[in-house]
C-alpha cells in the first residue's frame, strides 16, 4: 500500500519508546514487583488496579478487561489513532525520522499526516502565534489583565498565555500560509465561516490559555474577553472537535499530573487564573474544567492520576465560591463524589473569594491555608441542605432529616456513617437512634419496627420512673404534693402518663388532695382517654418500688428523674442551634443562646445530683 512506514522504522520506534513513559502520561503507575508496574486501567472502570505494564518487554496487559499490547496499540486504543498516526506520534516524541515506501519497496515522500496529527499541528502553530502576539504593543491590555491578577511575565510564559489580535482573520491567514486548509481550521475550531462565507478567526481581542491533553499537546484554547463593551461571553472556549472534548478536558493537567500522583491529591478550581494562582502559590495539584461542570469523565481522568483504588486512595479537594451558585456546584460535586474511592473535601474562603482573588488580597500563604483547612464534602453538603429548613420547628427538623438521611446513606466509606449519624442528630436536635433508623431505611436495610409502647415495659427506665411518680400522686397525694405539682405533663414521655398528669391537674392537683377513693375517682373522671382511666385503677393498687413507706426524699428523687430527660433534650436542642449560629455575625443571638445553655446545664446537673442520692 502506498505511503507505508518502513518496517525497520516501526521496529526502531518500538525500541526507542519506553512504554512506561507513554502510559504514565495517562495513568499513575506503582511498583508491582518483578520489574512490573500497575495502575487503574484507562479502558474500563475499576476500583482495584489490574492494568500491568512490563517495561522490559515494552508490553501492557489488563487482567480486568483482557486488553494488551505495546506502546503503539496503547495510543491507538486510547486516543483513537490509526496505526500510522500512533507510530508518527511516538516517532515525534523519540526524535526519530520516519521513512515511507510504496508497494514496490521504493522510498517515497512522507504521505499526508492523519487528520488528528494535522489538527494537533495546527494548534501547535496557533499556540506559538498567540504567544508571540502577547509581546506586541497592541496586547498591552492583555498583559495588564495578567499583571492586575498577580501574574508576571514568567508566569505568563510558564502557562504559555497568548493574545488573539483584534482582527477578523489574522490567525486564519497565518495558518493558511503554513499550509493548513480552510476545512482543517474549521475542524480544529480555530476558525469559522462568517455570514459572507469568508473564513474568520474564532478568537479576537482576547487573552488566551492553551488547553493541553495529558501528553502536553495543545488541543484547544480558553479565551477571556478584554473589552467588556464587546459582544460575546466573558469566556469563550474551543468548540467540540475531534481533539477537544470538554467533558474530558482539565486545564492545567499537564502541569499538575506529576504532583497529583506524588501527593495523591487533586484540587479542583473554577478558572484558568485560579489554576495559575494555586500553582504559583504552592498548590501545584490544581486543575480546572473548561466551560462545563465537573463530571464523570473528568473523574475518570483524575482517578487514573490519583491511583484512586481501594489499595491507595487519595484526596479530591473542591474549591467553590461561597455564593449560591458555588453551593449548588458543591452539592452537584457531592453526587459525583461517590464515584471516587478517594476522600473528597471542599475548601471555601471565609469571604467567598476564589483562589486568584484570595492570593491578590492575602498572599500565597492564604491560598495554601485555604486548601489546608478543607472540610469533608459530606459535612459541607449536610450543612448546606439543613440551612434550607427551619430547625427550630418540629416540621423543619423532620424535613431536614428527610433531606439529609439519603446523603448519609450514600457515603461510600461505611465506617464513616455512624459518625455522621451522630453529627446529623446533633444538628437536628434529635435522638441518634431516630436518625440511624432513617438512614438505614434509605439504604434498604431491614429495620425492626418500633415496639408499641407498653406502660410496664421493663426496658424503658423513663416510663418506669413516670409510672412511679404517678403512683405517688395517686396513692399518697399529701406526700407528693408540691414536688409533684411543680412538674407539668410536658415532662412525661408516655402519652397515657401525660394524660393522667393532666387529669391530676384538672382534679385540683396533688397538693390539695386528701387521697382515698374520692381522689382516685376524681382523677379517673378527669381522664378523657379510656386507656388512661383504666391505668389510673392499676396505679392506685400497684406497689411502689421502694421498701417500706415512701419519704419526701424518695418523691424528690423520683421527680428529679422525671424531669431529667426533657431538660437533657432542651440542652441538646440549644447545642444544635448554637452550631447553626455564626458567633461573629449573630453575636447577640449567640450569647443569648449560650446563656440559656449554661442555665439549663446547671439545672440538669442539679437534677442528676438529686436523682443519684440514695433513699
Amino acid at each position: 500500500m502506498a505511503g507505508r512506514i518502513r518496517d525497520e522504522d516501526i521496529a526502531a520506534v518500538r525500541e526507542r519508546t519506553a512504554i512506561d513513559d507513554i502510559v504514565a502520561e495517562h495513568v499513575t503507575l506503582k511498583p508491582a514487583g518483578s520489574g512490573n508496574l500497575k495502575g487503574l486501567c484507562p479502558f474500563h472502570d475499576e476500583k482495584s488496579p489490574s492494568f500491568h505494564v512490563t517495561p522490559s518487554r515494552g508490553f501492557y496487559f489488563c487482567h480486568g478487561c483482557g486488553v494488551g499490547g505495546d506502546a503503539i496499540s496503547f495510543l491507538m486504543r486510547l486516543e483513537h489513532l490509526s496505526f500510522a498516526e500512533s507510530v508518527e506520534r511516538l516517532a515525534s516524541k523519540a526524535g526519530y525520522q520516519l521513512r515511507y515506501e510504496d508497494a514496490g519497496g521504493s522510498t517515497i515522500m512522507r504521505p499526508k499526516q492523519g487528520v488528528k496529527q494535522r489538527l494537533l499541528a495546527a494548534h501547535t502553530e496557533a499556540a506559538v502565534y498567540y504567544r508571540e502576539q502577547l509581546a506586541r504593543p497592541e496586547a498591552l491590555i492583555a498583559r495588564e489583565f495578567l499583571n492586575q491578577r498577580g501574574f508576571d511575565r514568567t508566569a505568563a510564559e510558564t502557562y504559555h498565555c497568548g493574545f488573539a489580535p483584534d482582527a477578523w482573520d489574522a490567525l486564519t491567514k497565518h495558518l493558511q500560509q503554513k499550509g493548513f486548509s480552510s476545512n482543517e481550521l474549521v475542524d480544529a475550531g480555530l476558525a469559522k465561516p462568517a455570514r459572507s462565507g469568508r473564513l474568520i478567526d474564532r478568537f479576537r481581542n482576547r487573552l488566551l490559555w492553551p488547553i493541553t491533553d495529558l501528553a502536553g499537546d495543545v488541543i484547544g484554547f480558553g479565551a477571556r474577553k478584554l473589552a467588556e463593551e464587546e459582544d460575546g461571553p466573558k469566556y469563550l472556549n474551543t468548540p467540540e472537535t475531534p481533539l477537544y472534548k470538554k467533558s474530558q478536558v482539565l486545564y492545567g493537567i499537564n502541569h499538575a499530573k506529576r504532583e497529583i500522583a506524588k501527593q495523591s491529591r487533586a484540587v479542583i478550581v473554577e478558572g484558568y487564573t485560579d489554576v495559575m494562582a494555586c500553582h504559583v502559590a504552592g498548590v501545584p495539584t490544581a486543575v480546572a474544567t473548561c466551560g462545563t461542570a465537573f463530571g464523570s469523565e473528568h473523574i475518570n481522568v483524575l482517578r487514573r492520576m490519583l491511583m484512586d483504588s481501594d489499595e491507595f486512595g487519595g484526596e479530591i479537594v473542591f474549591t467553590f465560591d461561597g455564593d449560591a451558585a458555588g453551593q449548588k456546584a458543591a452539592l452537584r460535586a457531592f453526587e459525583d463524589e461517590q464515584k471516587f474511592v478517594a476522600q473528597t473535601f471542599i475548601a471555601v474562603a471565609a469571604d467567598g473569594m476564589d483562589p486568584c482573588d484570595l492570593r491578590l488580597a492575602k498572599g500565597d500563604e492564604a491560598v495554601r491555608d485555604l486548601v489546608a483547612t478543607r472540610e469533608p464534602l459530606i459535612a459541607f453538603a449536610l450543612r448546606s441542605v439543613l440551612a434550607r429548613h427551619d430547625l427550630d420547628t418540629v416540621e423543619g427538623q423532620v424535613a431536614g432529616l428527610r433531606a439529609t438521611a439519603p446523603m448519609i446513606a450514600k457515603i461510600k466509606d461505611r465506617s464513616l456513617i455512624p459518625g455522621y449519624v451522630n453529627h446529623l442528630a446533633g444538628r437536628l436536635g434529635m435522638e441518634v437512634e431516630r436518625v440511624r433508623r432513617a438512614v438505614a431505611t434509605v439504604k434498604g436495610e431491614r429495620v425492626e419496627p418500633p415496639r408499641r409502647p407498653q406502660v410496664l415495659a421493663a426496658d424503658n427506665p423513663r416510663w418506669l420512673v413516670e409510672r412511679e411518680a404517678l403512683k405517688l400522686a395517686i396513692q399518697s397525694p399529701a406526700l407528693a404534693g408540691p414536688y409533684f405539682d411543680a412538674v407539668d405533663d410536658s415532662h412525661y414521655g408516655h402519652p397515657l402518663h401525660a394524660e393522667i398528669r393532666k387529669a391530676i391537674a384538672a382534679a385540683g392537683g396533688a397538693s390539695v388532695a386528701s387521697g382515698g377513693p374520692v381522689w382516685i375517682s376524681a382523677v379517673t373522671d378527669s381522664c378523657a382517654d379510656l386507656g388512661a382511666q383504666a391505668l389510673v385503677g392499676e396505679l392506685a393498687v400497684e406497689p411502689l418500688r421502694v421498701m417500706g413507706e415512701p419519704e419526701p426524699r424518695y418523691v424528690e428523687l423520683t421527680l428529679a428523674r422525671v424531669q431529667l430527660p426533657l431538660v437533657t433534650e432542651q440542652v441538646n436542642a440549644i447545642k444544635s442551634r448554637l452550631q447553626r449560629v455564626n458567633p461573629v455575625e449573630e453575636k447577640d443571638l449567640y450569647m443569648k443562646l449560650f446563656g440559656e445553655l449554661i442555665s439549663l446545664e446547671q439545672h440538669a446537673r442539679s437534677l442528676r445530683e438529686q436523682a443519684s442520692r440514695a433513699v
